[in-house]
């Protein structure tokens, strides 16, 4: 990605643009710089084009099996044609929602990785603060600029999703499964921004921008991979024998297990957008045989789903901010040098 240069904001001081700065301010014109440079990069294409090419996959197989889920009564979500479109899949290749718990965080990681060393290693960082900007809309314009190509992109899938679905099949979306689409699009962006903002915590961090990068993406590999096998193994230890365990301990020591495992910010992305993309999932958490005894399945209010999802959500939300804040101390207190 090309870096900010001293001449993408001259026309800010330019006598000659005088009637610009009136009506751009140094943001706007960091913001838009940005978005063009991202536009404009063989990585962000690449990376899109995967993430649409893995959309364009999982709605080919939903459709093709669209027709038997659509007919299965004995699945209390069978009604949900557009909810079956992201969920459901033949076997061959993972649901989209699953997918997407893979690839948002590379797409944010390469969006941030690079975002202010490179701007240090190329010597436009230093030209960049002499101007009359604040230092602090600069890491502003980048994370801004981000999430702006980000929340496009993956609401412009979910309106081409729905749009393809009524051509397609011709029936009408019902407004519940437009908010559950909406409320995990609204989730996936959030996910990426926690894994953009690390990146960029690590780009400050670090001068160079391969060792930014294989940070963030290690960090993405532990959790992903190896802490859920930790944990498992840490509890595993201390937990006594199973067969001397009542049916409420057992219960107890899984919730434990569940509530260490949701640190993890995959975790709760995967737990909110499972149960926004399917209404029938009553609880995140084990239940006892007393407790589903004479229950009905059948599908949950959105309003009862999102009650259920908000505690993931807003851990999402609170992880985004801590490394983003985290960032905004690093850069605000880091000296620049030419």
């Amino acid at each position: 990605m090309k870096n900010l240069s001293a001449i993408a904001y001259s026309d800010m001081l330019d006598k000659n643009s005088l009637t610009s700065k009136k009506r751009r301010s140094p943001f706007h014109i960091m913001v838009a710089k940005e978005v063009a440079d991202y536009v404009r990069s063989w990585r962000f294409i690449l990376l899109l084009a995967l993430v649409v090419l893995t959309f364009a996959a999982s709605i080919y197989i939903s459709m093709a099996n669209i027709k038997n889920a659509f007919n299965n009564t004995q699945d209390p979500d069978h009604a949900f044609l557009y909810l079956k479109l992201l969920s459901t899949t033949d076997g061959s290749m993972p649901p989209f929602h699953v997918l997407l718990s893979f690839l948002a965080p590379l797409l944010g990681i390469s969006m941030g990785f690079d975002a202010i060393n490179a701007e240090q290693n190329g010597g436009t960082l230093t030209r960049l603060v002499a101007q009359p900007v604040y230092r602090d809309n600069i890491l502003l314009a980048k994370f801004y600029s981000a999430m702006v190509i980000i929340s496009t992109l993956f609401f412009s899938l979910s309106l081409l999703m729905i749009g393809g679905g009524l051509l397609i099949t011709g029936v009408r979306i019902e407004p519940q499964e437009l908010v559950r689409i909406f409320g995990f699009t609204v989730t996936t962006i959030i996910y990426i921004a926690f894994y953009l903002s690390l990146a960029i915590v690590f780009s400050i961090i670090f001068r160079q921008a391969a060792t930014s990068a294989l940070s963030a993406l290690g960090l993405w590999l532990f959790f992903t991979v190896f802490y859920p096998i930790l944990v498992n193994l840490v509890i595993r230890a201390f937990m006594p024998d199973p067969a001397y365990l009542s049916q409420n301990d057992v219960m107890r020591y899984n919730e434990l297990i569940l509530d260490i495992l949701r640190v993890a910010p995959n975790q709760l992305y995967s737990d909110a957008s499972t149960t926004l993309l399917m209404p029938s999932i009553r609880s995140l958490g084990p239940m006892s045989v007393e407790q589903l005894s004479g229950a009905i399945p059948s599908p949950l209010p959105i309003r009862e789903s999102l009650m259920i999802v908000w505690p993931q959500i807003s851990g999402l939300i609170a992880c985004s901010m801590a490394c983003f804040a985290l960032a905004y101390y690093l850069f605000m207190r880091r000296e620049i040098r030419s």
